[in-house]
């Protein structure tokens, strides 16, 4: 299925990848998903009672990615419980072979050091989701090998210094189409919106293929 839309919370987008938790995992036909307990639910009483059900859900073949997990200074349970539900995200994304969507507010550092827990040789895929960050955080991001999700609201000096093979898009939570948040990166980028289009869907097969399939997409850090 082809995918333009990297990480949308539109449960009825077509050609995008759907965010949910696993207790709402309920697959329609011809749709993807990404699964996973968000940061802000970290604090909830059952955030590690839903992972039974996330490792089931991630098996399933319409689920491309593990997600959205990550880490919120802002919201959620305390940090050092945020580690540790991220943790058993990036173990069964290890185990499906599946990437990582990432949540990362003022928690760049860390969320690079969680990763970097894990030999580079065994280390899932990860993106960063609606990417806002200066380019200094961008530049750690990407030396960590992650890849660069931007939706409706972003850096466009972050943006513009983002390589292309490296670059996604989303319409997150927000009522833009993605042609609308596409034309809203290509108008930063002084591209034309169908290069974006095309190079964002690009981008997206790689990221979200099965691991052997992507080894010639996947660029190292």
């Amino acid at each position: 299925m082809t995918i333009t839309d990297s990480h949308t919370h539109n449960l009825a987008r077509q050609e995008a990848v759907i965010s949910v938790a696993p207790n709402d995992f309920a697959p329609r036909a011809g749709l993807l998903y990404s699964v996973g307990i968000h940061p802000w639910q970290s604090g909830r009483d059952d955030a590690f009672g839903q992972l039974p059900a996330l490792a089931v859900a991630a098996r399933h073949p319409q689920v491309v990615a593990i997600g959205e997990t990550g880490l919120d200074s802002l919201r959620g349970a305390p940090l050092p419980v945020q580690e540790q539900l991220m943790r058993e995200h990036i173990k069964i994304a290890i185990a499906t072979g599946k990437p990582l969507v990432i949540h990362c507010v003022r928690t760049s550092q860390q969320v690079i050091k969680l990763l970097k827990e894990i030999p580079i040789e065994s280390r899932p895929r990860a993106m960063v989701h609606g990417f806002r960050g200066n380019a200094r955080v961008l530049r750690q991001l990407l030396d960590a090998g992650l890849w660069i999700s931007y939706g409706a609201r972003f850096n466009a000096a972050s943006l513009q210094a983002t390589p292309a093979e490296r670059l996604l898009i989303e319409t997150d939570d927000a009522p833009q189409s993605i042609n609308q948040v596409a034309a809203q990166v290509a108008g930063a980028l002084g591209q034309d919106v169908d290069a974006v289009l095309a190079q964002a869907t690009h981008n997206a097969a790689c990221f979200y293929a099965k691991a052997k399939q992507a080894a010639l997409c996947v660029v190292v850090g």
